[in-house]
């Protein structure tokens, strides 16, 4: 695994330099984060604080950092160390090393309650005056019970149609049937990564059964396989077996989508705003972005749902520098900052009074996000969730081959998201 580690020594002037480091584990990755996590106040009054953060991230945060050091020129000597970090893989290292962890990290909000279980967080010591500038499910998602363990950074971590203007009206794009419908007509595709719980749980969620993690904050509850109700398990079993088989459909894994578009193969897909510069660059003007569509089950239209998404800084309990370290990730995540995240990351804000702004509702991908977030879950699963899905899905990609009844499908695949974690 390979690290860039960016520091930025503020005394004065705001000095930048890049160090790396490469190790054939997980634990030399560690091991590499301690040599620059580990750091002694200095006798000047200096304050040594260490960030995890996408590498891509690195010039923008500097930026962040320098005017911090204006806002609090004369306060203190301060020096800010960013080391790369995929934020999905944060809770993983973690938890592995509590003691040797950055005093400020940037996560997803499914991290949330394992990263509080494990003592890492430390509360938000000003959270009325957090929770008033962001939108409340953004708030929610940094949360648990009526404590704010994090700062809420951007509301956009959720999914949503793109598609191609040149082939679909706007008319066409309400219905899952009328996507497929014009795909199929050109000898075209649409796609999503269907064997993944994230996208899977549209169908199930959109249809009114039940998903979620139990008290125990580990296991999960779920009725997928109902035999009551208006819209039973297998009537959802029946529309995802057809739309497998649909000439119009291919599924694919979310990185494929773009190559498939540039080559010209796909027109329609479900994704997320991560890929919306790219989209914009292949479709140009024809890009198009809306909520996801309904879809015909039990005879009936069913608006999908999505698990819906947030991205968090969080500060490190066991921080030496415990106040200026949350000073510092609050001003990651104020309006000015989120604000500079979308204009140079396209990154849709959390902040209230940043989120108004004409300049954002006016990213397509970004407004589809907003729209689709009112048919939206937070994703709250414990790790058993992932695997039946896959497993479900891809016997139904096969053609269900052994020719098991959906029914039976559905009670294996619920078994296996509803098993306890004792062996």
């Amino acid at each position: 695994m390979r690290k860039k580690v960016l520091s930025l020594v503020l005394s004065g002037l705001l000095a930048l330099s890049l160090m790396g480091c490469q190790g054939d584990s997980a634990k030399e990755s560690e091991d590499a984060s301690t040599d620059v996590i580990v750091q002694e106040e200095g006798q000047n009054g200096s304050v040594n604080l260490t960030v995890w953060a996408e590498e891509d991230n690195f010039e923008m945060l500097g930026t962040m950092v320098e005017s911090f050091k204006e806002k609090y020129s004369g306060q203190v000597e301060l020096e800010v160390t960013f080391i790369a970090q995929s934020d999905g893989n944060v809770r993983d290292y973690i938890l592995g090393d509590v003691h040797n962890a950055p005093d400020i990290f940037h996560f997803p909000d499914d991290q949330l309650n394992s990263l509080i279980a494990g003592g890492v967080l430390s509360e938000v010591p000003n959270a009325e005056e957090v929770k008033a500038a962001n939108v409340a499910e953004s708030v929610s998602a940094a949360s648990l019970g009526d404590k704010l363990y994090a700062y809420p950074m951007t509301a956009d971590n959720g999914y949503f149609l793109y598609y191609d203007k040149q082939y679909f009206t706007e008319e066409d794009v309400k219905t899952l049937d009328g996507i497929l419908e014009v795909a199929a007509a050109n000898g075209k595709k649409f796609t999503m990564e269907f064997d993944s719980g994230w996208y899977l749980y549209s169908f199930f969620g959109g249809a009114g059964l039940e998903l979620g993690l139990n008290e125990d904050g580990v296991t999960n509850y779920c009725n997928w396989n109902t035999t009551e109700g208006s819209v039973k398990g297998v009537d959802v079993a029946t529309s995802l077996a057809e739309l497998v088989s649909h000439p119009g459909f291919r599924a694919a894994a979310d990185s494929e989508f773009i190559t498939s578009a540039q080559e010209g193969t796909v027109i329609a897909a479900i994704s997320g705003v991560w890929n919306a510069v790219t989209v914009k660059d292949v479709w140009g003007a024809d890009y198009g972005a809306v909520k996801l569509p309904t879809y015909t089950c039990a005879g009936k239209q069913i608006q999908m749902s999505s698990f819906t998404g947030y991205k968090m800084i969080g500060v490190n309990s066991y921080s030496e520098h415990l106040d200026w370290a949350h000073k510092l990730a609050e001003w990651f995540t104020n309006e000015e900052n989120q604000t500079l995240r979308f204009v140079e990351k396209n990154q849709g804000p959390s902040n209230i009074k940043a989120a108004a702004s004409d300049a954002v509702m006016k990213v397509p991908a970004i407004k589809a996000v907003i729209e689709q977030s009112a048919y939206g879950q937070l994703q709250r699963v414990g790790n058993n969730y992932w695997s039946p899905c896959t497993d479900f899905a891809n016997i139904l990609l096969e053609g269900n081959l052994a020719g098991k009844p959906l029914q039976e499908l559905l009670d294996s695949m619920v078994e296996g998201i509803t098993a306890s974690t004792v062996k």
